[in-house]
């Protein structure tokens, strides 16, 4: 890794003077491990100067590598890029700030491709709202109203041929805390993009069932069949697998009891 990092680095200012572009800085690269999983980070990063007091008590300027203001920043999922050749979301970037040309630049210096994997973002996005919807323990009409927030936003973005925005999808879900789906996605790292075109295939069957009869009431999404769900139309039967812990110990204190 330290010999690619130097061959890496060493090959910047031409690239630089390819794209007739030199934004400054010094270029960060960690590999890091968390979990199973192999990171590479890479960042520029600017200097900064700010103040301090020596040891006479005096200010003094006091330079530093300015952490706050990173606007050119990958992250690469080594695990995943060797692990699983088909895969296209091994690589993610912090929303940038620095105009077309910067980033044209820095995905050039990393060596990699703009592309976005509509189906498999939409798969994913869907997947942490699922998950963010149980562990809010959202009430049904509440999740249900959720549900119809997400598809109406989605659906109204792919048809004018816009991307969805995360940050304004997490406002809309809930306008008391806007940042609560934002803060989940980031918490579980489900590696999405902060912007991306919804697949409309994927997205027309994001369904929610709901049922009530006799004290029992059910919801759930279409996508949970077959995984966590298993219906029988012949028996009028609905199998469900992987209860949510607070109901199984529920159920379990009530046949003990």
């Amino acid at each position: 890794m330290y010999d690619k990092t130097n061959l890496t680095v060493s090959e910047a200012p031409e690239l630089m003077e390819e794209s007739n572009l030199s934004v400054g800085g010094h270029v960060l690269m960690v590999h890091y491990q968390q979990g199973l999983t192999d990171y590479l980070a890479i960042a520029l990063l600017h200097q900064s100067t700010g103040v301090s007091l020596d040891e006479n008590m005096n200010v003094v300027a006091a330079p530093h590598l300015d952490f706050g203001h990173v606007h050119l920043a990958a992250r690469v999922n080594i695990s995943e890029w060797q692990g699983n050749p088909a895969s296209k979301q091994y690589v993610s970037f912090i929303k940038p700030k620095l105009g077309r040309k910067a980033c044209d630049y820095f995905r050039e210096f990393i060596g990699c491709q703009e592309g976005v994997d509509s189906p498999g973002e939409t798969r994913t996005l869907l997947k942490a709202f699922s998950d963010f919807v149980e562990q809010e323990d959202l009430p049904e009409e509440s999740a249900r109203e959720k549900t119809q927030t997400l598809v109406q936003y989605a659906s109204s973005q792919t048809k004018i041929g816009q991307s969805i925005g995360l940050s304004e999808l997490s406002s809309l879900l809930d306008e008391a805390r806007p940042d609560a789906f934002v803060e989940h996605l980031r918490l579980k790292d489900y590696g999405l993009s902060e912007e991306f075109p919804a697949d409309k295939k994927i997205l027309n069957k994001f369904q929610r069932f709901t049922g009530r009869v006799d004290g029992l009431s059910i919801s759930f999404e279409q996508h949970l069949l077959g995984n966590k769900l298993e219906f029988d139309a012949e028996n009028k039967t609905l199998l469900i697998r992987n209860l949510p812990t607070q109901l199984l110990e529920q159920l379990t204190r009530a046949t003990e009891a």
